[in-house]
């Protein structure tokens, strides 16, 4: 006779051993989180088997400098590189035992069979004893957290610097903003559906929600879903995209039968909010990689939209473009991604500070070519999901600095903190993610 409850343990066991694999993909192999996971989908066969995997990888991702401190005071000697694999089961463990229901001894039997499937019994000892050490001494082990600003607040020591030299006032409430789990925001496309009808689905469906209070087809769930439970996904009438993401399409504010430009287009949000927003415009969409542009014709598709779409560098537009300048661009910019790490901890783990020159020198570029495509009296967004001044108004001032032909224009906003130039959305003001914006116009 099947033992559904031993079944049930394999299965989560097979979860765990998952996690720790998607673990190392990203931290020692620096695969981004969203291309990692697919190893979820292949490797677990249940939709609750993926969600617990998942549930362990993000939350060793958000935590991780947490969990490593805590685990240092735990281990009596650091465990070698080509162990990578046992520390990431020891981090799952503990980030189990902190933050999840599972009953401690079922979370270290657990551990403990798992070194068996990763061909290191020899370590099972130490794995049941470093467990069950935490699990005697927690309440001590916590209270050290005080002794590590990156324990503390469980993010890089360079982040942290960055970030407090950057926003003394807020840099703490940042860092805590960038530790709570995302909430699920939104777009309704009102080229298909009035935000009031699509409520109305909502609510038959017993979904419950709230309102943006700036931006009117941002709609947030009390709790997250997935999208196949959406009422109209499929049909297009809804688009899943953070509420502060959506303020790009309110400011740059598109007419009908303007020609827009959308630079460093994918995933295509951006893109197919303004084309919901004003369906008669000219748009272009323009996108480095193919793989990601075929993201950007997959969003237009499901929602019944078009635009031309070209596959090129926006740092150097010779190889595309044809001349013709545009009345509105925007320029959404490869950056550190430091607004958006409560959506996507792995940035934790993956950027580093000696990124940042490149990305500044990237966002420079990029700018200067999007300034030569715009007509004169036409203007330019630029957004980044950062919050790091030297990718933000910095580079407003060095493109005011070199283009004399460039104005600010002042966002008439009562949202985010104003900068020098444009304006920062802070992570977690109103429940949105953290982006800046600048609005730039080219005199005639």
């Amino acid at each position: 006779m099947n033992n559904p409850i031993a079944a049930q343990s394999v299965s989560k066991g097979n979860a765990r051993r998952t996690a720790v694999a998607i673990l190392g993909d990203v931290v020692v192999k620096g695969r981004s989180l969203s291309s990692a996971k697919s190893r979820c989908q292949t490797a677990l066969s249940e939709q609750r088997d993926r969600a617990l995997a998942m549930e362990l990888v993000n939350g060793v991702l958000r935590w991780r400098f947490r969990l490593e401190f805590l685990l240092s005071k735990l281990l009596k000697k650091p465990l070698r590189k080509k162990d990578a694999d046992l520390q990431f089961l020891l981090l799952t463990a503990l980030y189990e035992l902190l933050e999840l229901s599972t009953p401690d001894y079922a979370v270290v039997n657990e551990a403990v069979s798992l070194t068996r499937k990763l061909k290191k019994q020899w370590a099972s000892a130490m794995v049941n004893g470093v467990l069950r050490s935490f699990i005697r001494d927690k309440e001590a082990l916590m209270a050290q957290i005080n002794e590590q600003p990156e324990a503390l607040y469980a993010h890089p020591a360079w982040l942290i610097e960055r970030l407090h030299n950057d926003w003394p006032q807020h840099y703490s409430s940042m860092l805590d903003e960038n530790n709570r789990r995302p909430p699920m925001w939104l777009r309704v496309n009102s080229q298909r559906v009035s935000v009031e009808d699509y409520l109305e689905k909502l609510q038959a469906e017993g979904i419950t929600y709230s309102r943006h209070p700036v931006v009117p087809t941002a709609v947030k769930l009390d709790n997250p879903l997935n999208i196949s439970a959406l009422p109209g996904f499929d049909q297009g009438l809804v688009s899943v995209q953070d509420a502060g993401a959506q303020l790009a399409g309110e400011l740059l504010e598109a007419n009908p039968g303007e020609r827009v430009l959308d630079l460093c287009a994918a995933p295509g949000g951006k893109t197919c909010h303004l084309l919901e927003q004003a369906q008669a415009i000219e748009m272009t969409a323009v996108e480095l990689e193919p793989e990601r542009m075929q993201r950007v014709q997959e969003n237009l598709d499901r929602l019944g939209l078009s635009a031309t779409l070209i596959t090129g560098d926006a740092a150097n537009v010779d190889s595309w473009w044809d001349g013709k300048t545009f009345d509105r661009i925007l320029v959404d910019a490869p950056c550190s991604a430091s607004g958006v790490i409560r959506r996507h901890p792995d940035i934790k783990s993956l950027r580093r500070e000696d990124d940042i020159k490149a990305l500044v020198d990237l966002q420079q570029a990029i700018l200067q070519q999007a300034w030569m495509m715009l007509k004169p009296g036409g203007e330019l967004l630029y957004v980044t999901c950062s919050v790091l001044r030297q990718e933000n108004e910095k580079q407003v001032e060095y493109l005011l600095a070199h283009q004399s032909d460039a104005e600010h224009v002042e966002l008439n906003v009562d949202w985010g903190q104003a900068c020098i130039y444009g304006r920062q959305l802070m992570p977690g003001e109103k429940d949105a993610d953290g982006f800046y914006f600048a609005r730039l116009k080219k005199s005639s």
